[in-house]
């Protein structure tokens, strides 16, 4: 076999020669990146500048409320709407579609009102009906105008000047708006089991008019029963999800507490563990395939029946079954195969993760530090949602003329309502309003408010990756000064943890702002790139969304060797103390000069982790299952009734395996930091009494090993 071309070593740098006062992470240092620290701390004053602003000329309540065609609040307090929560359109039939509705662009008065109406109606026959009831006009007139008290007001007047509506319907409220109540009686859509109604005007429409007016509404009605049945489950299980969250967390912490003694004989458990949970769930899946086959209703496709809100009808269908058999398969199979050929590296892998793991049982209080990101990023993100909705509500109401005439001249101009009705607007458009169109204004800070949430965004994305970078800086100084401690425990530094948190927020947070503005940048032109792709779904130009397609999947890739070159330079930034820059170029050449135990131990200890972090949620979401589905019997009593198992059984997967991430990702920074640290290690001592390697014996010896099979392997 033809050997590869060898690259001498100085071509990605020399290796460091031998310092004999090198103690792991240097404590005399100076500040890196200086002008990028003055950047971000003026950046941030100016976030919080911005968010003052925002403050100052937003108001929420212009998102919380619907307002009416006079851009008054309904249900707001300390108002005459304050009892009149609801939305109410006088013609919905002038409204095209949802989107319309909900963002008050429909060429329609509309009206604060306290409940919507419950019977089909009209004006005409109100008025005919009023001279023998007046309870008909005391009913009708909740949803006229308040200071209209005119039932004897000719017909043609009301409906000209937009006293009442010509007509009401049933509705139900949605989103604080009234919309028709639709309801499919034998495949029939009927509104209060009626198909046809009149419109006031003289004409009998259909309620598939009604529809067309807002169509989608049915299904976002039914949406939101899910959500109140999705939210029903959340208040009665909220208890026992709790107690599964807190179950993981104990599962986590001993797992990792336990891998210091028992690191090869527990990560090979799991490896079998998945292995045989995977086997298990392909063989039910089969049993409950070859059930259903022979049953005539469950022949029926998943497209045949299309989407239904109560997921368990899929459950009945053996093609579900043997979707889900068919992809645990695929599953097993890649598992195994990968288990075959990377068999030696899993063993190399498991050493350092025994290494790891003492490292971790030394300086416990890395488990926690995840606390205090979380609780960064928390604060982030409630900073970021409150100023986008604050500069979403800022300015003051703007008016503009909607007409029903699609060739009206004055459509979409702005308007004043208080002199509109001088104007001859009406009379060039009939029927045309001055009605509340959104929030806005003319001043320069109202003229830029796109390009302020903009900011508000980027800032975001910067100040989130900041937060991740310092943890990041943050463990990997800890765990270096486990691995340069000559004798541990006894050489390792007091307070590891807070005294590395100390030197990079003192020393470093130039250098973290440095990578995480990088790193924001990419990730803000991904969102735009996403952003394009979505306006352009409708598009027919091929090309244009080939290239879109390119450089979505560029940015992608850009963005994770970024992260992998940027989570490296931060350790480097962690022992060294020098500027991003020259970290960054360091741990480049340091992976290169040692590309080869990289590609060894980089995705299979990364894969391991994954098969730990898949073993604990799996195992948490098997109890969750028998539990919610009433199958363990000593506690059948204790499980409450709801009406989807499975939202309490995903939330407990999901938070199941966020929190085993969390500990995992200390013990994957923890692996990393000492990697590199190995690779300097062996470039800066040879085993010698004059310069003794840091790493322990057990260490050295297997990936000495290793550094020889990967040799024969690669035939150099």
């Amino acid at each position: 076999m033809a050997r590869k071309t060898d690259i001498p070593s100085s071509y990605y740098g020399e290796p460091r020669k031998f310092d004999p006062t090198f103690r792991g992470p240097i404590h005399n240092r100076s500040c890196t990146d200086v002008v990028c620290c003055v950047i971000f701390v003026i950046v941030i004053l100016g976030y919080i500048a911005l968010g003052t602003v925002a403050w100052i000329h937003g108001d929420p309540r212009k998102v919380v409320y619907p307002t009416d065609s006079h851009g008054q609040f309904c249900g707001q307090q300390g108002t005459p709407n304050v009892n009149k929560a609801i939305l109410f359109y006088f013609n919905i039939l002038q409204c095209a579609n949802p989107a319309v509705l909900i963002n008050l662009q429909c060429p329609t008065t509309q009206l604060c009102v306290s409940k919507c109406p419950d019977r089909f109606a009209t004006y005409l026959d109100m008025q005919y009906n009023y001279r023998y009831n007046k309870s008909y006009w005391d009913y009708y007139r909740q949803f006229c105008k308040p200071d209209f008290d005119n039932p004897s007001k000719p017909v043609a007047q009301v409906l000209r000047d937009e006293d009442c509506p010509s007509m009401i319907v049933p509705s139900r409220p949605f989103l604080q708006r009234c919309f028709p109540d639709f309801i499919t009686r034998n495949g029939t859509l009927t509104v209060a089991n009626k198909t046809n109604f009149k419109d006031g005007l003289g004409k009998t429409r259909s309620v598939v008019d009604l529809r067309d007016a807002a169509n989608g509404i049915t299904s976002l009605l039914d949406a939101k029963e899910v959500g109140m049945k999705i939210f029903e489950d959340y208040a009665s299980s909220w208890y026992w999800i709790l107690i599964g969250l807190v179950i993981t967390m104990v599962v986590s912490l001993a797992f990792i507490l336990l891998l210091r003694f028992t690191a090869g004989v527990l990560l090979w458990l799991i490896i079998f563990g998945v292995i045989a949970a995977v086997g298990y769930g392909i063989w039910h899946c089969y049993w409950e395939f070859s059930t259903l086959r022979g049953k005539p209703d469950a022949d029926v496709t998943v497209s045949d029946i299309g989407f239904q809100t109560d997921f368990r009808v899929y459950l009945q269908l053996s093609q579900t079954w043997l979707v889900f058999m068919i992809s645990l398969s695929v599953i097993e199979v890649v598992i195994v195969i990968i288990l075959i050929f990377l068999r030696r590296r899993v063993r190399i892998a498991i050493a350092l993760l025994k290494e790891g793991s003492k490292a971790i049982g030394y300086i416990m209080s890395t488990l926690f530090y995840p606390i205090i990101t979380f609780v960064l990023l928390a604060i982030c993100i409630a900073y970021w949602a409150v100023t986008a909705v604050f500069l979403a509500s800022s300015g003051d109401a703007v008016y503009k003329v909607m007409s029903t005439q699609s060739n009206c001249m004055y459509s979409n101009l702005t308007c004043d309502p208080e002199t509109f009705g001088q104007t001859n607007v009406t009379k060039v458009c009939p029927g045309s309003q001055c009605t509340f169109a959104f929030y806005g204004g003319e001043s320069l800070y109202h003229r830029y408010i796109f390009v302020l949430q903009l900011c508000n965004l980027l800032v975001f994305l910067w100040l989130v990756n900041f937060t991740i970078a310092l943890g990041q800086c943050t463990l990997a100084g800890a765990f270096a000064s486990y691995y340069w401690a000559l004798k541990k425990p006894n050489d390792i530094p007091t307070c590891p943890l807070f005294s590395s948190f100390s030197r990079a927020i003192r020393y470093h947070t130039g250098s973290l702002a440095f990578g995480s503005l990088i790193l924001a940048v990419v990730q803000m032109f991904r969102i735009v790139l996403e952003y394009l792709d979505h306006k352009l779904k409708g598009a027919h130009n091929a090309f244009a969304r080939f290239l879109l397609c390119c450089l979505k999947c560029c940015f992608w890739c850009l963005e994770h060797f970024i992260k992998f070159m940027n989570r490296n330079a931060y350790i480097m930034i962690a022992i060294y103390g020098k500027n991003f820059c020259t970290s960054a170029k360091d741990a480049f050449f340091l992976l290169m000069r040692n590309v080869v135990r990289v590609a060894v131990l980089d995705k299979v200890t990364d894969f391991l982790l994954f098969l730990g972090k898949l073993l604990i949620s799996g195992s948490v979401g098997v109890l969750a299952f028998f539990f919610f589905t009433r199958k363990i019997p000593v506690i059948q009593e204790e499980v409450p009734s709801l009406n989807y198992y499975w939202v309490p059984l995903l939330t407990v997967i999901f938070g199941s395996y966020m929190i085993a991430h969390g500990f995992f990702n200390v013990y994957a920074m923890c692996v990393d930091t000492l990697f590199l640290c190995f690779c300097e290690d062996l470039e800066r001592n040879d085993g010698s009494s004059a310069k003794p390697f840091y790493m322990s014996p057990g260490l050295h010896k297997i990936l000495r090993k290793g550094d020889q099979g990967a040799k024969l392997y690669t035939g150099s």
